[in-house]
């Protein structure tokens, strides 16, 4: 079994995505902010990351920078799935270069179902 940690403040959203990746196999770790997220590492660290960037107090870019300063988390796929455009090049960039998101989901035009591929297959991946 698999264990994903889920960040998404929106508490029906986040019963949503937990319940359909649960029904998936997975064991999922839901958070609603970044600091109770890092405190989840330290239980468990999770085989993948699911992240709405816009997260109180502290951003998911802000998250993910602190995530990368442990060494035990820093190859943790990270799946992206938010209300910010991926378009914005300077999120973009970050995102992607220098923190290792490795896909990126605009909300309004996902299903689950696109997110259950990804997942998929980014785990498939990340096992490789």
């Amino acid at each position: 079994m698999t264990n994903i940690l889920l960040l998404e403040p929106n508490k029906m959203l986040g019963e949503t995505y937990k319940k359909t990746l649960e029904h998936r196999g997975h064991a999922v770790t839901w958070c609603q902010s970044a600091q109770q997220a890092i405190l989840s590492t330290d239980q468990v660290v999770p085989d993948m990351i699911v992240l709405e960037l816009q997260l109180p107090l502290h951003n998911g870019v802000e998250f993910l920078y602190e995530l990368k300063s442990y060494d035990d988390l820093q190859n943790i796929p990270i799946l992206i799935l938010s209300h910010v455009p991926p378009t914005l090049k300077a999120i973009s960039a970050i995102l992607w270069d220098q923190l290792g998101v490795q896909a990126y989901h605009y909300k309004p035009l996902t299903k689950l179902t696109d997110l259950t591929r990804s997942v998929e297959r980014l785990l498939s991946a990340s096992r490789v």
